[in-house]
């Protein structure tokens, strides 16, 4: 299935882009923005933004969407928090999103990885606002219970389809188990922040696009995200509609009629995606 013309990447400053990889690089850092193979990397780099990911860059899981390599990880890696900040100090960000690979290999899923992040960021940049994009920790709620108490500015957690195809999908998640995760931290500190976001194109029915955003509203998630979902490889999961800009309108308004604070959804748009400028509208 050929690309539609309204699926292009905006045009972008090459030497910013290149200064951000070359910092990336330099700290030996790991950004889902590259390992994802996101179509937004240009423009975010461009703009001195880019989303890092902890734990390292293999994941346990199997999403048949996703081109973030998956195996057997290797331990975690403690300095990797240090970096991290120093990094984010030199890109002078003043909002900065951090997310993980999958570690079901961790008893704590990488939760004390993201304190320990939160931390060193705040000890480097202390005015930088921090959303964090989480695993579902494979219901560890204990180790949930730490994050949400180190305060970030915005939890994010990814229901990413819908029900009807996790299975096909996602066959490790567990759609419930996602809903449940952004319940709990609310009844934790009712104050943070939920965000979320899925992706269409898989095949699902407006139907189901509805009652996924309306699960997320009675979860209390404050910020959703819905975006094209773009076959990565030919080994990947295929596309089986591209959604028009005006059809991705009609879901913003359904999304944003039920309630939810912000709403982002367009061909491009990924949960990262313009995330500080989204937090601060």
């Amino acid at each position: 299935m050929h690309l539609p013309s309204w699926i292009k990447v905006k045009s972008y400053d090459k030497e910013a882009y290149i200064k951000t990889k070359n910092i990336i690089e330099r700290y030996n850092l790991h950004a889902i923005c590259i390992e994802a193979d996101c179509p937004n990397r240009y423009e975010c780099f461009s703009k001195g933004t880019a989303t890092f990911m902890i734990l390292g860059d293999v994941c346990t899981r199997n999403c048949l969407y996703c081109n973030v390599k998956k195996g057997k990880p290797k331990g975690v890696d403690k300095s990797e928090t240090k970096r991290i900040a120093m990094a984010v100090k030199k890109l002078d960000l003043r909002y900065v999103v951090i997310t993980c690979v999958t570690r079901d290999d961790l008893p704590d899923g990488g939760a004390e990885q993201f304190v320990d992040t939160i931390n060193e960021i705040r000890k480097a940049k202390p005015n930088s606002k921090i959303e964090l994009l989480i695993s579902d920790l494979n219901g560890n709620w204990e180790a949930l219970k730490k994050i949400v108490d180190a305060k970030p500015d915005v939890i994010n957690h990814n229901i990413e389809v819908v029900r009807e195809l996790f299975k096909k999908l996602r066959p490790k998640g567990s759609y419930d188990l996602s809903l449940s995760l952004l319940k709990k931290i609310k009844e934790i500190n009712p104050e943070i922040k939920t965000k979320s976001g899925f992706m269409v194109g898989f095949g699902e029915s407006k139907k189901q696009i509805v009652q996924t955003l309306k699960d997320l509203r009675k979860a209390k998630c404050n910020i959703v995200t819905i975006g094209q979902y773009l076959q990565p490889s030919t080994s990947h999961f295929e596309v089986k509609k591209y959604y028009a800009p005006n059809e991705f309108k009609k879901i913003e308004k359904a999304a944003k009629a039920m309630g939810f604070e912000k709403v982002m959804a367009g061909p491009l748009v990924r949960s990262s995606y313009h995330a500080g400028e989204m937090e601060n509208a």
